[in-house]
């Protein structure tokens, strides 16, 4: 079966990768001429570490990355709110871990040439539009020096991003993103790690401004320092889409002036950036179908979500599994394989994609924020139960496809890091 990739970000690579695994040797197609580690970081859940796992990167995705261990919630004052643990620590098979989303998608694509060869990625080639034939697909594809080519496949996988090009096509009225008034900056900082250097932090009222801050690497470039990873959300005007838009630091400091954490001058953390870039927050309504003949969306061209809870890139990377056991189970019928891969996932990723759009588990920060009018709270129990947070957590990490151990069984899955023995203050001075 001769197989077409668009795009070879995470979502591209990872399905070359599975469908290798199953018998085929696809040909990813990229428009740029030289793949680079751009971006920032990434939040990969326990089932997306399980996909790397059985694509045999474990090891390599390990050394690259960094484990979570907790993951807290504060309000605007740096009270805290809610704390749950990641990965192994909360009862899962796998890990949870950071990384830099380049990095993951430098591993993704030196695996392909290992493996696959170098002829399987095509740089500086871009579709600029397919046909559905009686036999399979026909490609119109033009490289970046102007040069058109044609191509036949049996299968064409969109892959091509929040922009894709086959999207556009599949459908022409639902190819534009969708602007949620919100713009987002995006950073990292070289700094001494903060408590036990394993700690996501979700921090601020989200009609003043909200941060999340995570580690990627414990010792960068061997300094010792942690390169920790922040993301803003706050008002803000309709944007351009490019992710390597310069920000400005100056206009996030004064959102934080009340935000006080023991362990964490957040201030501090952006006047020290490395770098820092904005980017409209935006998202696709969710798609009828994923499926045109014998072509295929997935990933961001699929289901573009917003970047909370750290399911966007993992889901992608599912898409990869599922689309090649799905064409493996029908090698004379791909049509067939691809609305099987389609009626496997489309729907289940379609709530994902609104549960994101309705802030996800970051809802306890609105509910926080709301019932304090934003002002300090004197106990959370009273603000914001145990019950009710847990029952928010374990909902959303189901719809992801991780359900919280122990919370069918009535088991608190949450905590308070004042109550447990591994506090911050007892993890910081353990040696990990």
């Amino acid at each position: 079966m001769k197989i077409a990739i668009i795009g070879a970000g995470p979502a591209g690579l990872a399905a070359a990768l599975r469908l290798h695994q199953q018998g085929f040797s696809p040909v990813i197609y990229e428009r740029v001429r030289e793949i680079k580690p751009l971006g920032v970081g990434l939040d990969i859940k326990v089932y997306g570490v399980r996909e790397l796992e059985e694509l045999g990167l474990l090891e390599e995705f390990e050394a690259i990355s960094n484990e979570a261990v907790d993951s807290i919630f504060y309000n605007n004052h740096g009270q805290e709110i809610y704390a749950e643990k990641c990965g192994k620590h909360m009862g899962y098979v796998h890990d949870q871990r950071f990384v830099h989303r380049g990095y993951l998608q430098m591993l993704l694509y030196r695996t392909v040439i290992e493996r696959l060869g170098e002829d399987a990625i095509q740089l500086g080639v871009g579709l600029e539009r397919y046909e559905n034939t009686d036999s399979g697909v026909k490609l119109h594809l033009e490289t970046r020096d102007g040069e058109t080519i044609e191509r036949e496949v049996d299968v064409l996988i969109g892959a091509d991003g929040i922009k894709s090009v086959v999207r556009a096509q599949m459908h022409p009225t639902e190819s534009s993103p969708k602007f949620s008034g919100i713009r987002m900056y995006r950073g990292v900082t070289v700094m001494d790690p903060y408590r036990d250097g394993h700690t996501i932090l979700h921090i601020g009222a989200p009609r003043i401004a909200s941060m999340i801050v995570y580690p990627l690497h414990l010792d960068y470039e061997g300094t010792g320092k942690t390169l920790v990873n922040w993301v803003v959300e706050t008002e803000g005007e309709e944007m351009y889409e490019d992710w390597n838009t310069p920000g400005d630091v100056n206009d996030l400091i004064p959102l934080f002036d009340d935000t006080k954490l023991p362990f964490l001058d957040v201030q501090q953390m952006l006047r020290d950036a490395k770098e820092v870039y904005v980017y409209p927050l935006v998202d696709h309504d969710p798609l009828d179908r994923w499926v045109d003949g014998n072509v295929v969306l997935i990933g961001d061209a699929a289901h573009a979500m917003y970047p909370r809870g750290g399911n966007g890139a993992c889901q992608s990377i599912v898409d990869g599994k599922v689309i090649a056991e799905r064409l493996a189970a029908n090698q004379d019928n791909p049509a067939t394989g691809l609305q099987e891969f389609e009626d496997a996932r489309r729907e289940g990723v379609n709530r994902l994609v609104m549960a994101n759009r309705g802030e996800a588990y970051e809802v306890v920060r609105r509910l926080v924020q709301d019932r304090t009018d934003a002002k300090r709270f004197d106990d959370i129990e009273e603000v914001l139960p145990m019950e009710e947070a847990d029952k928010i957590f374990s909902h959303y990490h189901g719809l992801a496809g991780q359900p919280r151990p122990g919370y069918e069984d009535g088991e608190t899955t949450g905590f308070r890091t004042w109550e447990v023995e591994d506090s911050w203050e007892v993890q910081n001075a353990a040696t990990r």
